[in-house]
């Protein structure tokens, strides 16, 4: 095996521009972590942020960034039980995915599911352990519930529709124009909502009021979304792109025994998101082998047009998942 990679690296906080193509040594696999060679990688906005200088590494993680990736289990460290050399996998990485080879624990990995393509493996794991941890474990959503997610068309919101739609819910959406709003009625929503158009806290206000929301808009939408909520509703809240500081009058909180959390996927411990993924391999999997949910893809950049792929993904054009081509 090579003793160098080639890997898209962070030159300095900035815009797209600031990434670049460069080597690094292949990382070795720890205690418990495979090494996998990596075939495709996925972009999310956590990639931008840290891009921008905005959301640092976990202590230990690659300050390389990309949180997904698909490949082949090229080697294991100590300790490793789940998987072997040659073994297929798409992974949650704690960094990293923007390398011809990363590392990872052997719990975060699962199989690539029948019949999947190594690029729309990658797309799955941080947008499904996002959204399955936070809309099912944490939020608690069960069929027949009222659903809104915020941002349809993204890879987190054309995930959580086909998931809660496939789970029983009947789902909400908002998108930015109504060739994004069809595509998030295909994907199986009740409704989508064109906020240039609609105020969603009056759709959802004459439906009932939303029994879960997922929210990663924040600013101005926190409270809209406590307007938008049924009685002991539940807002949760993944990220703030819009600021995570407003004014809000928590009263209604008491009155209408409404719940707000949060949480965020990459500085979790080892053990949790070996608890989201044992979840996953159990309830969803079985239904993307099946095809019954699929991740959306939108397009795929070479590696080295990472930058291209982020100005992709900042512009807000794209509908569903952009990826890097890395083999």
């Amino acid at each position: 095996m090579a003793e160098m990679m080639r890997a898209v690296e962070i030159s300095k906080p900035g815009g797209p521009e600031v990434l670049r193509l460069g080597e690094r040594p292949v990382p070795s696999p720890g205690a418990e972590q495979i090494l996998i060679r990596v075939d495709h990688a996925g972009v999310n906005r956590p990639d931008a942020l840290q891009r921008a200088g905005n959301y640092a590494p976990p202590k230990g993680a690659s300050d390389l960034p990309g949180l997904e990736a698909a490949g082949t289990v090229e080697a294991v460290g100590p300790g490793v039980t789940r998987w072997s050399p040659g073994d297929k996998v798409c992974a949650l990485l704690p960094g990293g995915g923007y390398a011809e080879f990363a590392v990872t624990h052997q719990d975060h990995a699962l199989a690539v599911p029948d019949g999947f393509s190594m690029a729309q493996a990658a797309a799955l794991p941080e947008t499904y352990f996002t959204v399955w941890t936070n809309v099912f474990m944490r939020a608690g959503l069960k069929a027949g519930q009222r659903f809104l997610v915020h941002g349809g068309s993204s890879g987190i919101g054309t995930t959580a529709i086909q998931l809660a739609h496939v789970f029983g819910a009947r789902v909400f959406t908002t998108a930015g124009s109504d060739e994004k709003c069809a595509a998030c009625t295909d994907l199986g929503a009740e409704r989508a909502i064109n906020y240039r158009k609609e105020d969603f806290v009056d759709v959802l206000r004459e439906e009932g009021g939303a029994d879960v929301i997922l929210d990663m808009v924040g600013g101005s939408y926190l409270p809209r979304n406590v307007k938008a909520l049924a009685d002991d509703g539940h807002l949760q809240q993944i990220a703030f792109l819009q600021g995570p500081k407003v004014e809000l009058n928590f009263a209604q909180l008491m009155v209408r025994r409404l719940t707000i959390s949060g949480s965020t996927l990459r500085p979790q411990s080892d053990a949790a998101k070996a608890a989201i993924a044992a979840e996953l391999r159990e309830h969803v999997w079985p239904l993307l082998s099946a095809g019954r949910v699929a991740p959306v893809m939108d397009q795929t950049f070479a590696l080295k047009d990472a930058g291209k792929a982020h100005a992709r993904m900042e512009s807000s054009a794209h509908i569903g998942k952009i990826m890097l081509k890395v083999a």
